[in-house]
C-alpha cells in the first residue's frame, strides 16, 4: 500500500497556478462567488425592470450590479478562507553570494557601478544585504582596471642574438 506524501491533515491542499488552495475552501468560495452574483443580478434586474424605461438597459445594468457581486463573492471568500501558503526564508551563504557574483562578472564582464543607481534600488540591495557584496566586487573590478596592463615584447630576430 502506497503511503500519502502530505501528512492527513494536509491531504485536501492542492497547488494552482502556484499557490496553495484548500480543495474544501475554493469549492466553498465558488459557491458563495455563485450565489452572491446571481443573488445580485436576479435582484437588480427584478428591481431596475421597474426602474428604468428600457428593459435591455435594465438587463445591461443588472449585469454590472452582478459582476460588483463577483468581486463582493471574492471578498467574502478571502475574509472566510485565509493563505494556506507557509513562507520559509532560506539564507544564502555567503560563499554562495560571492559565487553568484563571480558568475556574472564573467558572464556580463561588468556588473555596472553603484553610484549609478537610484537610492531605492540601494536601499532594497541594503535589505537584501547585498550592497556590500557588490561594492566589494565593484572594488576590485576598478582595482583590476587601475592595474598597469603588462607589456610584451617581440623580436624580429626569431630569438637569435
Amino acid at each position: 500500500m502506497q503511503q500519502p506524501l502530505l501528512p492527513p491533515d494536509k491531504q485536501h491542499l492542492y497547488e494552482v497556478w502556484g499557490d496553495t488552495i484548500d480543495g474544501r475552501h475554493l469549492a466553498l468560495s465558488i459557491g458563495i462567488g455563485a450565489v452572491v452574483s446571481l443573488g445580485a443580478y436576479f435582484a437588480a434586474q427584478h428591481l431596475l425592470h421597474y426602474v428604468v424605461e428600457s428593459t435591455q438597459m435594465a438587463r445591461a445594468y443588472a449585469m454590472l450590479i452582478g459582476i460588483l457581486g463577483c468581486l463582493a463573492g471574492g471578498a467574502i471568500s478571502a475574509k472566510l478562507f485565509p493563505p494556506k501558503r507557509d513562507v520559509q526564508e532560506n539564507h544564502a551563504d555567503q560563499g554562495f553570494r560571492e559565487q553568484v557574483v563571480a558568475d556574472l562578472l564573467k558572464e556580463y564582464g561588468s556588473l555596472g557601478r553603484l553610484e549609478d543607481l537610484s537610492p531605492e534600488v540601494i536601499a532594497e540591495l541594503r535589505e537584501l544585504e547585498l550592497y556590500e557584496l557588490f561594492r566589494e566586487a565593484q572594488a576590485r573590478e576598478d582595482g583590476v582596471r587601475d592595474r598597469p596592463a603588462p607589456v610584451l615584447t617581440a623580436s624580429l630576430s626569431g630569438g637569435r642574438g
